[in-house]
């Protein structure tokens, strides 16, 4: 396992070493073809990703409008988080976008039991979730008001 994707990717930075070593055995590699689906949205959630290599499109089906492409994911980006924090569906689709996608899929129930065991991993973590989701809620924000003015034309 490469410690080093996993150092960079914002929810992990600053762990140790041995941090990211524990983080890195509750990790599973996934590869997914060129234009195959990772989940998509309304399916039950229970791990989070990490690109590897290639590209995964986040997406969502609006109705009546089709498709709206929410982000092109790059190696060390990460997706999926809201899944290991609650058991929900899925908000979104991912797809592999370029090439074939190979992933680190880290489940709930692992996670919750590194977790549980290094407390210090798991402020670390929680925290970097918090500024993730808390970012993404933000970015919606901002969307809406911008549909909401663009609405009154």
């Amino acid at each position: 396992m490469n410690l080093d994707l996993l150092s960079r990717v914002p929810l992990f930075e600053g762990l140790s070493q041995a941090q990211l070593k524990n983080l890195a055995g509750v990790c599973e590699t996934e590869r997914v073809p060129r234009g195959k689906y990772v989940f998509r949205e309304g399916e039950p959630g229970a791990s989070m990703y990490v690109v590897v290599e290639g590209r995964v499109r986040i997406s969502r089906q609006l109705p009546g409008m089709g498709e709206e492409a929410l982000a092109i994911l790059q190696p060390g980006e990460a997706f999926g988080e809201m899944a290991v924090v609650e058991e929900g569906m899925r908000s979104a689709d991912a797809l592999a976008h370029e090439g074939e996608a190979v992933l680190l899929r880290i489940g709930r129930d692992p996670l919750d039991q590194l977790l549980f065991t290094d407390k210090e991993l798991a402020y670390s973590v929680l925290w970097a979730l918090v500024r993730t989701l808390s970012g993404r809620l933000r970015d919606t924000n901002e969307k809406m008001k911008a549909l909401f003015a663009m609405s009154k034309f």
